[in-house]
């Protein structure tokens, strides 16, 4: 198959797959839900680490050479302050500080379902103001367009490298993407939308990957000498998002059981790519 062919389909799979899978988070039972989400936040961080740590920046160092070590140093370092800042403008993660739990806790949201019921219900509990639920729910769906668009650069960028790096990058892609889609759906649901109608947006939102990565696929194609730093970034973005967006999340259990659990799950997460990643070389 042609590179751009791959591009095109992993990151149109990785959108579709998330968006599917949310939606049937969303009409599972609340206490099933309520299980097996956290798992699934543990084996994404895992997924999240090794695709960066033992994936990308080895292949990074490969293709342009130990000298640029510093310089790729440079660049991990300053996609980490990117993704920083990018997440204080609210685009990056995809809620803010008064509804972000969704990901990694979805009990307050046990009320969408029955939203209609309770207009002025904000998602976590707090302030009835339905203004706000609206503005949450549209600023989701900016964020995640953007955050859906820069992931299938990265994706591209992984694919040009080499396509096994790509397809287990996307694999990264999709496990994280899925808890996250979760919450934003609740979000949406919560913010007086209809169900078809969110999960169209939410559809819509997640398959700008393949937009990402179909224009990356030409721009990166000119300047073929930019790879190798384009692959860091994709790292410093994994990296950031499993340790400043959910490692942080699975702290709030503080139970023994709990840690040993997040532990198994993250470690699942590591060997299922590193798995993949061997078996494809």
């Amino acid at each position: 198959m042609h590179l751009l062919g791959w591009i095109i389909l992993f990151t149109a799979i990785g959108g579709f797959l998330s968006a599917l899978a949310a939606s049937v988070f969303l009409v599972v039972p609340d206490r099933v839900r309520t299980r097996v989400l956290p798992h699934l936040v543990s084996f994404a961080t895992g997924a999240l680490l090794s695709a960066a740590l033992l994936g990308l920046l080895p292949h990074a160092i490969e293709a342009a050479g130990v000298s640029k070590a510093h310089e790729l140093g440079m660049t991990l370092l300053g996609g980490l302050l990117l993704f920083f800042v990018l997440e204080k403008m609210v685009l990056w993660r995809h809620c803010h500080a008064d509804v972000c739990e969704v990901h990694v806790n979805p009990e307050p949201h046990a009320h969408v379902h029955g939203h209609h019921h309770h207009p002025h219900s904000h998602a976590h509990g707090g302030a009835h103001d339905q203004r706000r639920d609206r503005a949450s729910a549209m600023l989701i769906l900016i964020g995640d367009g953007f955050h859906n668009v820069l992931d299938g650069v990265l994706i591209a960028a992984a694919f040009m490298t080499d396509v096994h790096l790509g397809i287990v990058t996307a694999m990264a892609v999709c496990a994280h993407e899925i808890p996250q889609e979760v919450g934003d759906l609740a979000i949406l649901l919560n913010g007086g939308m209809k169900p078809l109608r969110a999960l169209t947006l939410n559809l819509l939102t997640s398959v700008t990957s393949v937009v990402g990565g179909v224009a990356a696929y030409f721009a990166l194609a000119q300047v073929q000498g930019v790879l190798p730093y384009a692959i860091v970034l994709a790292a410093s973005s994994f990296l950031y998002i499993a340790v400043a967006d959910l490692i942080p999340g699975l702290h709030r259990k503080v139970d023994p059981g709990s840690g040993v659990w997040q532990l198994v799950y993250i470690v699942l997460g590591v060997a299922v790519i590193y798995v993949s990643h061997s078996l494809a070389h």
